[in-house]
């Protein structure tokens, strides 16, 4: 009697095992669809069950890019940390280069040319030049150490449980989609801003809407307690300590509006998952677009220079 196919697969998985310990040559296995988690044959090149194609398509591809910061282990998340701190280091490095990042500034002084030039929101020149792209890569720019410390233990905190609860594809999008309109709320004001707390905002938002969602004396208590820090952080936002309360206010609105929206778990079906991956590339691109647009930009003449 023949056995079940997913054991012949786990039989074929240990005896690779076993060769591989030996020395022996690797034989091919079978493979799981990134898109429904299917079982599919070694030779396969398109599911069985839901007709993606596992050569290329945008399951596959996030697969294989999820892998390179470990399965299961928040990727999306681990990418924003390293991305943040990269570009904290460039900031430093462009203002060294100028003769202004001596001193204390590191802390909680790094702005001015430097950072408009590395693509920080400004009302004047997102909505006078068009230069859109200030939306996203304002998230990825610091004004010090402080700043970028405080908001990175705050995405870290976040953001593996709203990655697991939602996907990687799912998180990515709600994240810059939230930090994006924050930052075009407080454009829309005049406001010059930068940091990644309206994105961060944004997952507070929709942490809050999970509990709005969910009963339950636990569900109850995280409410509360993150009212009370978005509550406290406001009112340092007025008290005139550089906090931008209208990109919170605004990346925290949209995030409680899509935790509404969505449902707070992963997708469970191939059309979620195309859905889900799409909106995780369509923010992937937009971010790798708006950096290639601030670097293109990057020696135009100050605004009111000529």
């Amino acid at each position: 009697m023949a056995l079940p196919y997913r054991w012949q697969w786990r039989l074929e998985r240990w005896k690779s095992a076993v060769r591989g310990f030996f020395g022996g040559e690797q034989q091919p296995r079978p493979k799981l669809c990134p898109a429904c988690g299917a079982l599919v044959g070694i030779s396969a090149t398109r599911c069985h069950e839901c007709g993606a194609s596992l050569r290329f398509s945008l399951a596959a591809l996030s697969k294989s890019v999820g892998g390179l910061f470990g399965e299961n282990e928040a990727p999306v998340t681990t990418v924003l940390l390293i991305t943040n701190i990269l570009m904290f280091g460039v900031s430093w490095l462009a203002m060294a280069s100028s003769g202004g990042g001596g001193g204390f500034r590191i802390l909680w002084g790094m702005g001015g040319e430097t950072m408009y030039r590395l693509g920080a929101s400004f009302g004047p020149s997102i909505f006078g030049l068009h230069e859109w792209y200030r939306l996203v890569t304002a998230m990825f720019l610091h004004g010090g150490l402080i700043h970028i410390g405080f908001n990175m233990m705050a995405l870290m905190q976040f953001g593996p449980a709203l990655e697991e609860l939602y996907g990687s594809a799912r998180y990515l999008f709600f994240y810059v989609v939230t930090g994006m309109f924050g930052f075009l709320v407080s454009a829309a004001l005049g406001n010059y801003s930068l940091g990644a707390s309206g994105a961060l905002l944004g997952l507070v938002g929709l942490m809050l809407a999970v509990t709005t969602k969910r009963g339950g004396a636990y569900m109850r208590e995280i409410r509360s307690r993150l009212i009370s820090s978005v509550a406290i952080l406001f009112l340092l936002g007025f008290s005139g300590v550089g906090i931008d309360n209208y990109a919170h206010a605004g990346g925290l609105a949209l995030g409680f509006a899509l935790g509404k929206v969505f449902a707070d778990r992963q997708p469970m079906n191939v059309k979620e998952n195309r859905t889900a991956y799409a909106l995780g590339w369509l923010a992937g691109l937009v971010v790798i677009a708006s950096f290639v647009l601030m670097f293109l930009h990057f020696h135009d003449p100050l605004p009111g220079r000529g």
